[in-house]
């Protein structure tokens, strides 16, 4: 896998959790946890993409 294609792969999964998390913090009976386990994931593919742009 290229770089480029490895970064478009990351930066899908990154929309993906964004949707994810909106639909969870839009339930009324939202869980914390998987709301903290999703903001988790985001935060390490955004630091991933970050450190393989530079």
């Amino acid at each position: 896998m290229s770089m480029q294609s490895h970064l478009v792969e990351l930066e899908k999964r990154h929309r993906a959790l964004e949707d994810q998390l909106h639909e969870a913090l839009n339930h009324p009976g939202a869980d914390d946890l998987e709301i903290a386990e999703i903001k988790r994931k985001k935060l390490i593919i955004k630091d991933e993409i970050t450190r393989l742009k530079h």
